[in-house]
């Protein structure tokens, strides 16, 4: 991580990644890129479904391809770059036959490095195989829940899931979360572990920072009246005031279980992740 000199109170606090040293300074792809209209935290209807989110600064979308449907095609990485939408690095990927599309990199990938769609394709990074032929250990990314339906679990900076088992026409993964959860052995899964690791060790170090990433002010729960939050009111600082934690609008969010017992994905969860003190 980048450290700055303690030249203000907020420098004092920055760590920034050093983008000088991990990207190649490339502008985008002009055909793999366009303009779009942020959700900023609201749903089809228009309604705030996420609150803290809003402005920031305009962002350029890239088309980053997590179908990867062309096969037996080797395709050479020439770019790392930036993306301003995720936290993983993407990386512009050239195919033998001159097709250009951006893909979530790995984290040891550097530009020269070639790597293959295919199910006979060697276990190194970047590579793309099916979970049945990926032996049990190895770590992936850019995962499949459904096959052909195009990457799902593990696109985030560092993440990565574990293969656990291979057995009766599914694969268990560990998840990051610790959960592990049996997904069908015809998916397809890339080998390795997503770049930006450092991501989750960056301080803002300011609250403007955050404000150009899109992420708005937050108010305690306790700041406010009690006509606008159950911890609201009082003379100076109250406790919580209430038997268990709740949100805004009266909902409990602590110690009661919020996974429906009928979800479609139930039986596929072997075992649940760890969550308080279990972790």
């Amino acid at each position: 991580m980048k450290t700055y000199k303690p030249t203000s109170k907020s420098r004092r606090q920055m760590t920034h990644i050093p983008y000088r040293e991990l990207l190649s300074y490339t502008t985008p792809t002009k055909s793999l890129t366009h303009g779009f209209r942020r959700s900023v935290g609201r749903n089809s209807a228009g309604r705030i479904t996420v609150r803290h989110k809003g402005a920031g600064h305009k962002r350029l979308y890239r088309d980053v391809d997590f179908l990867y449907n062309k096969k037996e095609i080797p395709a050479t990485i020439k770019s790392v770059e930036y993306d301003p939408n995720r936290s993983a690095f993407i990386g512009l990927a050239v195919y033998k036959d001159g097709e250009k599309r951006y893909v979530v990199l790995p984290k040891s990938v550097k530009p020269g490095d070639t790597f293959l769609v295919s199910e006979k394709a060697p276990l190194s990074a970047a590579n793309r195989l099916p979970l049945r032929n990926i032996p049990v250990g190895t770590f992936v990314y850019n995962v499949e829940i459904q096959p052909n339906g195009g990457a799902k679990i593990g696109r985030s900076a560092g993440i990565f899931a574990q293969v656990v088992a291979n057995a009766e026409g599914y694969t268990n993964l560990k998840m990051p979360s610790t959960e592990i959860r049996k997904i069908n052995e015809n998916c397809w899964a890339c080998v390795g572990t997503v770049s930006n690791d450092e991501h989750h060790l960056e301080n803002y170090g300011k609250a403007g920072r955050s404000r150009w990433k899109g992420i708005r002010p937050t108010v305690r729960g306790t700041a406010m009246n009690p006509v606008d939050h159950p911890y609201g009111g009082g003379e100076g600082r109250q406790g919580r005031g209430t038997k268990r934690p709740k949100t805004m609008w009266g909902k409990v969010t602590g110690g009661r279980k919020t996974r429906k017992p009928k979800r479609y994905s139930q039986v596929f969860i072997v075992s649940r992740r760890k969550t308080g003190k279990n972790k």
